[in-house]
């Protein structure tokens, strides 16, 4: 999870994906700490929350790598400006992007969850960023068009939980050799 106000929307996702007997690995990066804090997400997963790329987990492989190996999906949500040129240009300097750096796409979907104000989507970069990820492997869900944080209506606003999780169930449902 990025550092986006949309934070919130995943504390629903996180609640019905373990409702459902999903194992949930919560990573968040600083910012998105200030919106939702990792005790809610520990709570609703059962499971530890990762805000750190120097926190150590019972493994021989780095965290970020073990955390990688142990994924059948990942999602990123929501999925800020920041992010996406992250992933686009393959910077790693917080605990998501090192994760995400480590997945091998070919047999683990990354699903996206942009989230942004629509001036921020509409960015030339933005729209550069999301066709070199789509083109890299990531699946994109959204963003759709409503109201936004900025008090204004228009296209960025962070898909529903409920569009989320079935884009993500659609992933996982595809065979291995189809997921990219």
């Amino acid at each position: 999870m990025t550092g986006g106000i949309a934070a919130y929307k995943c504390c629903t996702i996180v609640s019905r994906l373990a409702q459902a007997g999903a194992r949930v690995t919560v990573a968040m990066t600083e910012s998105a700490t200030r919106f939702v804090t990792p005790l809610t997400f520990q709570a609703l997963s059962a499971q530890p929350v990762y805000t750190s790329a120097w926190d150590h987990i019972e493994s021989h492989d780095p965290q970020h790598v073990s955390l990688a190996r142990g994924a059948d999906l990942a999602l990123v949500a929501p999925a800020t400006m920041d992010c996406l040129a992250k992933l686009a240009t393959g910077r790693t300097d917080d605990v998501v992007t090192l994760i995400l750096s480590a997945i091998d796409r070919t047999r683990t979907p990354v699903l996206l969850a942009p989230s942004m104000n629509d001036a921020m989507w509409s960015q030339p970069s933005t729209q550069r960023n999301v066709r070199q990820l789509v083109e890299d492997g990531f699946f994109i869900v959204g963003p759709g068009q409503g109201w936004q944080a900025c008090r204004t209506v228009g296209m960025g606003r962070m898909c529903e939980p409920e569009e989320i999780l079935d884009a993500a169930q659609a992933l996982l449902k595809r065979p291995r050799k189809e997921r990219r």
